[in-house]
C-alpha cells in the first residue's frame, strides 16, 4: 500500500482498491466545511481514475465520524445566513458525490457514526461495522434538524418506524439492530471494520467496472422510476452491454465454467 496525506483525509491504495481516511485526532474525525470540498474532490478523481476500480471510506483512531463540530456549529450563529448556506450547500456536494461516484463506495464504520457522520456512512452503496458500534442522529437533542440527506438516506435504508425513533428520540442505534433491518451488509469484531469493507471493495475491484456503473444508476434511479420507466432504463442498458467487452468475457466464462477476468481488474 502507498499512502498519500492531504489535510484532512489520508489516501491508502492498493489492488484498485483507494482507502479515504477521515483522520481528524482529537474530534472524532468531526466534519466541517474544511473537509467537504476535499473530500468531494477525491470521491471525484477515483470516479475517473481507470485505476481505481471500487474506494473505502473509513474513520482513523477507533471511530468512523463524529459529524459536525457542535462548537462551530454554535459559533456559526453569528454567521450571516449567506455563508452558512454556503457550507450547507458544499456539505450537500459532497453527499452527492459519494451517491454519483461510478465505483462501489464501502463504509468501514469503527466504534460509531453521528450526525453528519451518519449521512456519510448511509450514503455509501455498502457499509461494514463493527458489533456494537453506534450509529446516532442526535440533533434534535441540540434543538437542530438533519442535515447531509440524513432523513433521505435514513428512509432509504429502514422502515419509517425505526427512522422516526432515530430522528425523533435522538437515541443511538448499534449495529447489530440496523444489520438486523437490512442497514449494514457485515458485521465484524472491534478492530475488523476496514478488513471486513475491504474484502467487499476487493470483490467489487475485481468485477465488471462497466455494469457495476450502470447498475449503481439503476438503482439510483428506482425510487423514482414506475415499474415502466424502469423497465425500459433496463431493458436499454442490457441491450447496449451485451455487445460490449465485459459481456464478451463474462458469457465466455461462464461457458467455460472459469473465473472472468474483466477488462482492466487488478489481477489481469
Amino acid at each position: 500500500m502507498t499512502p498519500t496525506t492531504t489535510r484532512l483525509i489520508t489516501e491508502t491504495r492498493a489492488d484498485g482498491v483507494r482507502i479515504l481516511t477521515l483522520d481528524g485526532a482529537g474530534t472524532r474525525n468531526a466534519i466541517g466545511p474544511a473537509i467537504y470540498a476535499e473530500l468531494s474532490a477525491a470521491i471525484i478523481d477515483a470516479g475517473v481514475d481507470p485505476v481505481v476500480r471500487s474506494l473505502v471510506l473509513t474513520g482513523a483512531n477507533g471511530f468512523f465520524s463524529s459529524g459536525g463540530n457542535v462548537a462551530s456549529l454554535q459559533e456559526g450563529r453569528n454567521l450571516p445566513l449567506s455563508d452558512v448556506a454556503r457550507n450547507t450547500d458544499l456539505l450537500g456536494a459532497m453527499i452527492l458525490a459519494i451517491r454519483a461516484c461510478p465505483k462501489p463506495v464501502i463504509a468501514a464504520v469503527e466504534g460509531g457514526a453521528a450526525g453528519l457522520g451518519l449521512s456519510l456512512a448511509l450514503a455509501c452503496d455498502m457499509i461494514a461495522a463493527t458489533r456494537g458500534a453506534r450509529f446516532t442522529a442526535a440533533y434534535v437533542r441540540i434543538g437542530l434538524t438533519p442535515d447531509g440527506g440524513a432523513t433521505h438516506l435514513l428512509c432509504e435504508a429502514l422502515p419509517r418506524q425505526l427512522v422516526s425513533e432515530m430522528c425523533l428520540l435522538g437515541h443511538p442505534m448499534e449495529a447489530e439492530r440496523l444489520h438486523a433491518a437490512g442497514a449494514i451488509n457485515r458485521l465484524a469484531d472491534a478492530g475488523g471494520a476496514l478488513a471486513a469493507a475491504l474484502e467487499l471493495a476487493q470483490s467489487c475491484a475485481g468485477g465488471a467496472a462497466g455494469a457495476m456503473a450502470v447498475i449503481k444508476d439503476q438503482i439510483r434511479q428506482a425510487p423514482r422510476n414506475g415499474l415502466a420507466a424502469q423497465l425500459d432504463l433496463e431493458a436499454r442498458h442490457i441491450n447496449a452491454a451485451r455487445y460490449d467487452d465485459e459481456a464478451a468475457e463474462g458469457l465466455q466464462a461462464f461457458l467455460e465454467k472459469r473465473r472472468p477476468r474483466f477488462p482492466g481488474a487488478p489481477d489481469n
